[in-house]
C-alpha cells in the first residue's frame, strides 16, 4: 500500500470523512449559466484572499507622518502618512505590486457585483422560498459584509479620495444626537481627521470582517448542500427530481476550470485598466475637495441618498441639533435593506404557502414579485445615479439643481411607474404564453378547408417549451374567514389585503382539460 493510501486510511478511520465526501460527490447540480453567478462571487473572494495576503507584507497601517522618498517623482518630498507612502511603494517599487493592488481592487468590485446579481437571480426566480428563506438572509448579510469589506479597504491608502469618503461617513455618524460623537471617537480613535482610523480599519479589513465573511460563506454553502438544488422547469424535472451532473467528477472539473477563467479575466482587467490611482489624488488634506471623484459603485447609493435630500432640514430639540437631511437618508436606507432582508418571510406569510419549492419560477409567472423587484432596482438605481450628479451636470452641460430635482422626482415616481409597467408586461406575457399553449405559434400559412373556410395553420410547441409555459403554481387570494373564536383580527385583514394585492390579477395556468381540448381541436 502506498504512503498516500495509508495516510488516507489513517485519516478516514479517525474522521469518517469518506462518507461525507461520497455524499457530497453524489449531489446533483443543474447545468445553467445563471447558477454560475454565485461561483463567480466565491472565486472572487478567493482571489481577494490571495492578493490581499501579498499586500499585507508591504502595507503599513499607520497614520504617522513621513516624507515620501520613493520613485514617483511628482510626490517626492511631500509629507504624507506611512499608509499612503507604503501604498505608493507597493505601486512603484515592489515588483508586481501595482498588478496585485489592481487585482485586489477589481476582485473586490467583482465580488460585490456577483453577489448582487446572484441575489437578483434568486429573487426574480423565487429561489428564496421554503426551505431557503434563511439562506437568502445569510446571502444578504454577506452582501452587506462585502460592501463593508470594500469600503474599509478603499479607505486604507489615506489618499484624498478615500479621505473625503471617510469625511462623509464621519459626518453621517456625528449627525446622530447623543451617541454620534462617541461612536465617531470609538471608530476614528479621536477627532477626524486625526486619530488612528487607518489602523482600526486595517484590523477590520484583514481580520474581523474576513473571518465573519468566511463563516457566513461556510454556512451558506452548507445550506446549499443540505437542500436540493433549485432548477428551471422542464421535462423530467420535478420538485423531487433534480436533473444535472454530480459534483464528482463532472461538476468539480467544470468548477475548477471556471475558477481559472475568472482569475484570468480579473488579471486581464488588472493588467490593462488602471483603478484607484492614488498618486493622481495625493495625500488626504481636509481643506481641498477633489472634483470629479466618485465612490466605488456599490457604496454610491448611500452618497446619492445624501445628495438628494433638501437642505436646511434641522431642528433643535432637548439641547441637540437634529440634522434631518442626514438622519432621514440613513433611516430610509436602513429600512430599504431591512425590507430586502425580510422579504422571503413576508411573501411566505402573504401566500400561506408551506410547501418546499425546488422548481424556479419564470419572472413573468410571479408578476407582483417581479414588479416589486423592478421597483426596488429602480429605487437603488436612482440613488446610485445621484452619486454622480456633478458628473452628469458637467458632462451634459446642465445645471446641478436641474439634475438633483429630476432625480428627486424619479426617486418617488420611478419605482411606482416601474412597478406598474413591469406588472402589466408580466400579465401580457402570461396571456401570450396561454395563447401559445392552446393554439401554438402563428405560421402565416393560410389554407382553405373543404367547406370553403380559410384558416391559418398553427405550429404546436414541443414538450420542453410546453413544460416551461404551463409549469407554475396558481396562487389564489386568501379567503378572509373568522378564526376558531369567530373573530376576524386586523392581522388577518392585513394578510388578506396583501394576498389580494399579490394575486387578484393573476392569469391561471392552462389546465389539463383545456390543453387536451386544444390538442384535439388542432388535430381536427
Amino acid at each position: 500500500m502506498s504512503i498516500t493510501a495509508k495516510a488516507s486510511n489513517y485519516l478516514d478511520e479517525r474522521t469518517s470523512i469518506s462518507g461525507a465526501v461520497k455524499e457530497f460527490g453524489r449531489k446533483i447540480f443543474p447545468d445553467h449559466w445563471s447558477f454560475l453567478l454565485g461561483e463567480v462571487a466565491l472565486y472572487s473572494f478567493v482571489i481577494i484572499l490571495l492578493s490581499g495576503t501579498f499586500l499585507t507584507f508591504f502595507f503599513q497601517a499607520s497614520m504617522t507622518p513621513v516624507e515620501y522618498s520613493g520613485s514617483y517623482v511628482p510626490l517626492k518630498g511631500v509629507e504624507m502618512s506611512a499608509a499612503m507612502s507604503s501604498t505608493l511603494d507597493i505601486s512603484f517599487d515592489i515588483r508586481g505590486g501595482l498588478l496585485m493592488r489592481q487585482v485586489h481592487h477589481w476582485a473586490a468590485l467583482l465580488f460585490v457585483s456577483a453577489i448582487g446579481l446572484h441575489m437578483l437571480r434568486v429573487f426574480f426566480t423565487g429561489a428564496f422560498r421554503k426551505p431557503r428563506e434563511i439562506n437568502w438572509s445569510i446571502g444578504f448579510v454577506l452582501f452587506v459584509l462585502a460592501m463593508a469589506e470594500g469600503f474599509t479597504g478603499y479607505s486604507l491608502p489615506d489618499d484624498l479620495l478615500s479621505g473625503n469618503g471617510l469625511r462623509i461617513i464621519d459626518g453621517m455618524i456625528v449627525a446622530f444626537p447623543v451617541v454620534g460623537t462617541w461612536i465617531s471617537f470609538l471608530l476614528f480613535g479621536g477627532e477626524f481627521p486625526g486619530g488612528d482610523i487607518v489602523g482600526r480599519l486595517y484590523s477590520l479589513h484583514i481580520l474581523l470582517l474576513p473571518l465573519i465573511v468566511i463563516a457566513f460563506i461556510g454556512v451558506h454553502l452548507m445550506f446549499v448542500i443540505i437542500h436540493k438544488h433549485t432548477q428551471y422547469p422542464g421535462p423530467g424535472r420535478t420538485e423531487q427530481n433534480v436533473v444535472g451532473y454530480p459534483v464528482l467528477p463532472v461538476y468539480a472539473a467544470k468548477a475548477g476550470g471556471f475558477f481559472f477563467i475568472v482569475f484570468g479575466v480579473v488579471a486581464l482587467f488588472a493588467a490593462t485598466v488602471t483603478i484607484n490611482p492614488i498618486w493622481s489624488y495625493g495625500p488626504y488634506d481636509p481643506s481641498p475637495v477633489s472634483a470629479g471623484t466618485q465612490p466605488d459603485w456599490y457604496i454610491g447609493f448611500a452618497d446619492g441618498a445624501l445628495r438628494l435630500m433638501p437642505p436646511h432640514l434641522e431642528t433643535y430639540w432637548f439641547g441637540y441639533t437634529w440634522s434631518w437631511n442626514i438622519l432621514i437618508p440613513v433611516i430610509i436606507l436602513v429600512v430599504f435593506l431591512a425590507v430586502v432582508f425580510a422579504y422571503p418571510f413576508f411573501e411566505a406569510w402573504v401566500t400561506g404557502d408551506k410547501r418546499e419549492h425546488h422548481l424556479l419560477d419564470r419572472p413573468r409567472n410571479a408578476p407582483v414579485r417581479t414588479a416589486i423587484g423592478a421597483a426596488g432596482v429602480t429605487f437603488y438605481a436612482v440613488l446610485w445615479a445621484a452619486a454622480s450628479s456633478d458628473i452628469i451636470a458637467t458632462h451634459f452641460k446642465v445645471t446641478m439643481e436641474g439634475v438633483i430635482n429630476t432625480l428627486q422626482i424619479l426617486l418617488v415616481l420611478g419605482p411606482i411607474f416601474a412597478f406598474m409597467i413591469t406588472k402589466r408586461m408580466c400579465l401580457a406575457l402570461q396571456k401570450k404564453d396561454r395563447e401559445i399553449v392552446l393554439h401554438g405559434y402563428e405560421t402565416g400559412r393560410i389554407v382553405r378547408l373543404p367547406g370553403g373556410e380559410f384558416i391559418e395553420v398553427h405550429e404546436q410547441i414541443d414538450e420542453f417549451e410546453r413544460w416551461q409555459l404551463v409549469s407554475f403554481n396558481d396562487n389564489a387570494p386568501i379567503m378572509l374567514r373568522p378564526n376558531p373564536r369567530g373573530r376576524i383580527t386586523s392581522r388577518m385583514r392585513a394578510r388578506a389585503n396583501w394576498s389580494r394585492f399579490f394575486f387578484e390579477d393573476r392569469i391561471a395556468p392552462v389546465s389539463k382539460s383545456e390543453h387536451m381540448e386544444a390538442l384535439e381541436h388542432a388535430h381536427h
